[in-house]
């Protein structure tokens, strides 16, 4: 007794790929897009082919140097952009003394404070002999980005009533003020 068995259509589908389909001539291949038809004997298919295998040029140190600028200025800039949901952040989260307005001061002091202190290292990887005084221009621009943020975190601060700008909080020796009513919570 033989047993045959008969493999699924799928599977025999995958083994053997169909034919591709022969390309209409009215219809050009896109930018770049190398040609399917290496046997064929139209220039312009032999002329797509040779520039898809042609090796890119290596860009010039000016243009790197212009590429390197670019990039540094979008890392320069990053600070203001995260201004907006900060600054959202933090008047929602109110002017009491409640942990997550505590950690959101924290955050909004420490991470200007130590963009500052590693703007070098945030910017070394763009710089070259030839874009030195490009790159001081960023790093200025970094720095006073993230004094933005730090004047951010200053004004919440103010806001929660923390920024000592009265006389009797740097006098000894001047009397608070006085309440003109008090309120009493009912029980």
């Amino acid at each position: 007794m033989s047993t045959t068995t008969t493999i699924p259509t799928w599977v025999a589908d995958l083994q053997s790929p169909p034919a591709a389909k022969s390309k209409n001539g009215s219809i050009p291949d896109p930018p770049g897009y190398p040609s399917q038809l290496a046997g064929s004997k139209d220039k312009k298919a032999k002329s797509t082919t040779a520039a898809a295998a042609a090796p890119r040029k290596q860009p010039t140190t000016d243009e790197m140097d212009t590429l390197k600028l670019k990039k540094a200025w979008e890392v320069a800039l990053g600070p203001l952009k995260n201004l907006p949901m900060t600054a959202i952040m933090m008047y929602m989260s109110g002017n009491s003394l409640q942990i997550f307005s505590i950690m959101m001061v924290f955050m909004a002091f420490k991470n200007p404070i130590m963009g500052i202190l590693q703007t070098q290292q945030a910017f070394e990887r763009f710089e070259s002999e030839t874009n030195k005084s490009g790159l001081l221009q960023v790093k200025l621009a970094y720095v006073a980005a993230q004094l933005v943020a730090l004047a951010l975190g200053v004004w919440k601060v103010n806001g929660m009533g923390l920024l000592p700008t009265t006389r009797s909080d740097w006098l000894a020796w001047e009397a608070q003020r006085d309440p003109i009513e008090f309120a009493v919570p009912g029980l």
